[in-house]
């Protein structure tokens, strides 16, 4: 009986369910759920298009794309990097076909590019975000309204991964691009796109920083700032990690010109912060935490507090240790 109830389950149905849930649990921040249900996703889909891969290429391709981004919130890099390496040549293969995929596949590259970054790889990671950018260029030009956010969070993952390399010229250009798209998104719609434009302000202030213009960097860091702090006050689980991140790099800016006092103040509320996050989820925020007790550390010694700032620089030790 349990056994002829189970061949009448409608195995795409499941699989697309179990998606949605992991999309919410990962809302949630019920990350490790968030995987578990993606993972049943992708193994529905492997079976379904090994059956009929014309109709759940698509599908597989997509459960994949997810799979890889639960798998790199968790910190498993290589894990992830399979998974979305699967879903480009799928995505490429569909994309080659009907061009009408060419979005999902520049999304796909978008990420592969951020998988290659976790894991030191640079030139490969500006490969890869170099196509999706072209990709978005094209689709963007055709019809803005649906593609100008998607070129935008391209244009800042090409400013990261030219950072990397050293080109700070060409990565404030395309930044500077992001943010002006981003801009006018969140000006029109600021509860859909706030959250994208915030982390392009923080990379635009990081570009300024590296080419030496400190006041601009403070200015964008500020306003990266203000906005983590409204989207986290609404969805501390979700933004709490990003709005600790902006103060770490408000605390830099500040200090670079000499405010050290509000340098403090800023990276005294990211440790608090990562904290927090860590001691929820210590193999996820670790490191966080140990970067900002070395900022902390400095920013005491600006001070000439000296005995605090030895005592962050050994509590950072002791947590880089068990890393």
């Amino acid at each position: 009986m349990v056994q002829s109830v189970i061949k009448l389950i409608n195995q795409p149905d499941v699989a697309s369910k179990l998606m949605v849930l992991s999309e919410r649990l990962h809302f949630m921040n019920r990350l490790e759920e968030a995987l578990s249900a993606i993972e049943q996703a992708v193994e529905l889909h492997r079976s379904l298009a090994s059956e009929s891969p014309a109709a759940f290429n698509s599908d597989l391709a997509q459960s994949l794309h997810n799979l890889s981004n639960r798998l790199s919130k968790l910190g498993h890099h290589e894990e992830a990097l399979s998974a979305m390496e699967q879903a480009v040549e799928l995505r490429r293969s569909l994309a080659s076909e009907r061009p009408a995929f060419n979005s999902d596949l520049a999304r796909s590259l978008n990420n592969l590019s951020n998988c290659f970054s976790n894991l030191g790889r640079c030139e490969e990671a500006l490969s890869a975000i170099e196509q999706a950018v072209e990709l978005h260029r094209s689709l963007a030009s055709e019809r803005p309204a649906v593609f100008n956010s998607d070129l935008a969070r391209s244009l800042n993952t090409l400013a990261n991964q030219l950072s990397n390399l050293g080109h700070h010229e060409e990565a404030l250009s395309a930044i500077e691009q992001a943010v002006e798209f981003h801009r006018s998104l969140a000006s029109a719609r600021p509860a859909a796109f706030n959250s994208d434009l915030a982390p392009s302000l923080n990379n635009l202030s990081i570009q300024l920083s590296n080419l030496g213009r400190h006041e601009e960097a403070l200015s964008a860091m500020e306003q990266a700032v203000e906005l983590c702090r409204s989207l986290a006050s609404e969805r501390p689980a979700a933004f709490n990690n990003d709005l600790a991140r902006s103060l770490n790099n408000l605390s830099n800016r500040l200090s670079n010109l000499g405010h050290h006092e509000e340098a403090l103040s800023a990276i005294e509320q990211a440790v608090e912060l990562r904290r927090s996050l860590a001691s929820e989820r210590p193999a996820a925020f670790n490191s966080d935490l140990a970067r900002s007790l070395n900022n902390l550390s400095n920013r005491l010694s600006n001070l000439g507090r000296h005995e605090e700032a030895l005592s962050a620089t050994n509590e950072a030790s002791e947590i880089l240790d068990i890393l």
